[in-house]
């Protein structure tokens, strides 16, 4: 078992050369993709539904079923239709990402206060206004939850899709560190993990919070 100061020493020595740093990026590089394309489908989904509820049951069924379904069973099967690339691994966080994303963005929409929609429809607006101007910006709480929970999927998810099928990233460098006997190293990737999870997400309540300052405050 190693000591806090070797695991320290070998976190150092990985600054130093570059190698931690370059697992970080392209972690965080598939992370961003995957994350960003499951919030832009669920956002858009969410609106499908608010526009056109007679629709929601069709897709609803199928995404209920896709968010049972264990993203990391799908990498065998991703791999003999995408290759051996990076799309895999994108797919499989934004499988995992999407689902929470969704439902938190339908409680949001459709937990909307209807005396705030009935004075709306008093003032005249129409159905876009109404979702543009009332839905959507008393959503913004929950589709905040929504996409803090999502970040945390997504890096799950990259960290086991890289560990099976990878090269390189923070998941590869874990399981490299353990066919090497190198628990120190796995240590690091483990620290590193958490440090990203906590940036991502700091910054993340910090951009929605200067976006949106009438959400709710942690501080």
């Amino acid at each position: 078992m190693p000591t806090p100061a070797m695991v320290a020493e070998t976190m150092l020595a990985m600054f130093a050369s570059g190698e931690l740093a370059e697992a970080v990026l392209v972690s965080f590089r598939r992370v961003f993709l995957g994350f960003g394309s499951a919030f832009v489908l669920a956002f858009l989904l969410g609106i499908v539904g608010v526009m056109l509820p007679g629709l929601r049951p069709y897709y609803m069924s199928f995404v209920d079923f896709v968010r049972h379904v264990p993203p990391l069973s799908l990498i065998p099967l991703l791999i003999l239709w995408a290759g051996i690339g990076e799309a895999p691994k994108v797919i499989v966080i934004l499988l995992a990402t999407f689902g929470p994303m969704l439902l938190n963005i339908d409680a949001g929409l459709g937990g909307c206060d209807k005396k705030l929609i009935e004075v709306g429809r008093i003032l005249g607006f129409t159905k876009q206004q109404l979702f543009w101007r009332i839905m959507l910006p008393s959503a913004w709480p929950h589709i905040f939850v929504g996409m803090r929970v999502g970040l945390g999927y997504s890096l799950r998810a990259i960290i086991g899709a890289e560990m099976v099928a990878a090269s390189s990233g923070l998941g590869y460098m874990i399981l490299d560190a353990q066919t090497m006997s190198r628990t120190d190293k796995a240590i690091v990737g483990i620290i590193a993990i958490g440090v990203l999870g906590l940036c991502l997400d700091f910054v993340l309540g910090k951009l929605m919070h200067k976006l949106f300052p009438y959400l709710p405050s942690e501080d």
